[in-house]
């Protein structure tokens, strides 16, 4: 008996999806397990694993079109069966039901009128409606931004002109005839917010305001960490980061005072029994923050390895919700960006995350009173005041300083 396939959540806060893809076309067959679709949620695009068996009788949502968890995308049921009646009860559903996205193309059972019709070209962008929001996909709106291209002079293939992903490089690579490649002038324009920035901006505010936070900074000498990175990269390709030997010392630093590994529970601090420290990486449609699992038993190089894998799956958009929750500490680093010294919000259930700033080289006075011109980098410890003393984040941040002067101090 044919049934609906209904849009699931493929992530915890995911509540609607984009289709990227279908990779099974009407009238063929699907078993448990197979990939049905790719969908874009919230934080990534995701694969759709089919938990049905039969035959792909229709498909609803349409590639670049939305769909509310819950709404349904597709009918499975035997091949030849008769799905009418089930597709006039999905309509008449969606029809009822309030709209909180762009619609996609209703159901209908009309046959195509000829087997040999060509595919219609795309159309031109919808004019922006009332808000002045031109209708495309979170992952268009991504590609259009990194490629230097304005949304609006995009011509859209979805449903109603909507641009999806795959209109984007056709824009880079049939541009308008006559159009100027620069523009003279700023446009005002209303950016919609996607779903991953919508989760991030709800995250992060309720820790600046429920968190009490409060900032402790330092300044490291970078000489001997530098050297020790060096002697590390000295003829590989490529070269180990900076951020894997952050959070090397960091998790070091924080096995010798493990109450910084901590989250406020309400009636109870859970300090944790692994090190798992994220990353803050700027993923071009806001920002993710891909976690290194068990530091302590790590390398470096190891560190590292783990390191390019999710930053690779951060850009591309396929992180998977393990790959960036459940961070117990957090590092973002602004100094490849010039950035002298910032604070940074707190990201849960963490209690402290460490701001560092640029490696610069500043005038110094040594022990014998001369003066000196040493590597020097700013680090701000930003900690949760219901779980983290200040005499304990402050311990934690000279331990760090410590180690990092003198990166020996690892060994005992």
């Amino acid at each position: 008996m044919a049934e609906e396939i209904l849009m699931t959540a493929l992530s915890p806060t995911m509540e609607e999806g984009t289709i990227l893809k279908w990779n099974k076309q009407e009238q063929q067959p699907i078993a448990s397990g197979d990939l049905l679709c790719e969908v874009e949620t919230d934080k990534a695009s995701m694969d759709y694993e089919s938990s049905q068996e039969g035959t792909l009788l229709k498909i609803i949502i349409k590639e670049g079109a939305m769909a509310r968890v819950g709404q349904p995308i597709g009918v499975i049921g035997e091949k030849g069966e008769d799905i009418k009646a089930l597709l006039k009860e999905i309509e008449k559903a969606a029809a009822s039901a309030p709209s909180t996205s762009p619609p996609s193309t209703p159901p209908t059972t009309t046959a195509p009128s000829s087997a040999t019709a060509t595919a219609p070209a795309p159309v031109a962008a919808e004019a922006p409606s009332a808000s002045g929001r031109v209708k495309a996909s979170p992952l268009a709106r991504r590609l259009a931004q990194e490629r230097g291209i304005e949304i609006n002079q995009v011509s859209g293939s979805g449903p109603r002109g909507r641009i999806v992903a795959k209109d984007v490089p056709r824009a880079v690579s049939t541009p308008t005839a006559g159009a100027a490649p620069f523009r003279s002038s700023l446009v005002e324009q209303t950016i919609p917010v996607s779903g991953v920035r919508a989760v991030i901006a709800k995250r992060l505010i309720e820790s600046k305001f429920n968190a009490p936070h409060y900032y402790l900074s330092l300044t490291i000498d970078m000489e001997a960490a530098m050297r020790a990175r060096a002697v590390l990269n000295k003829g590989r390709d490529p070269r180990v980061s900076l951020n894997a030997f952050l959070i090397k010392f960091a998790a070091e630093a924080i096995r010798r005072h493990p109450e910084i590994n901590s989250s406020w529970q309400g009636d109870h601090i859970l300090q944790f029994g692994s090190v798992d420290i994220g990353l803050a990486v700027d993923a071009g449609k806001g920002l993710n923050t891909p976690v290194v699992r068990d530091c302590l038993s790590l390398g470096v190089l190891d560190i590292e390895q783990q390191l390019v894998a999710l930053i690779n799956k951060a850009r591309s958009g396929t992180l998977k919700p393990e790959d960036y929750q459940g961070n117990t500490f957090c590092i973002s680093n602004l100094g490849s960006f010039g950035i002298d010294e910032f604070t940074a919000i707190i990201n849960p259930p963490a209690a402290a995350i460490l701001a560092i700033g640029r490696t610069q080289k500043m005038p110094v006075i040594d022990e014998g009173g001369a003066i000196v011109v040493r590597p020097r980098m700013k680090v701000t410890l930003s900690a949760d005041h219901r779980a983290v003393d200040g005499a304990l984040a402050a311990a934690f941040l000279q331990e760090m300083k410590q180690l990092m002067e003198d990166p020996a101090r690892l060994l005992y």
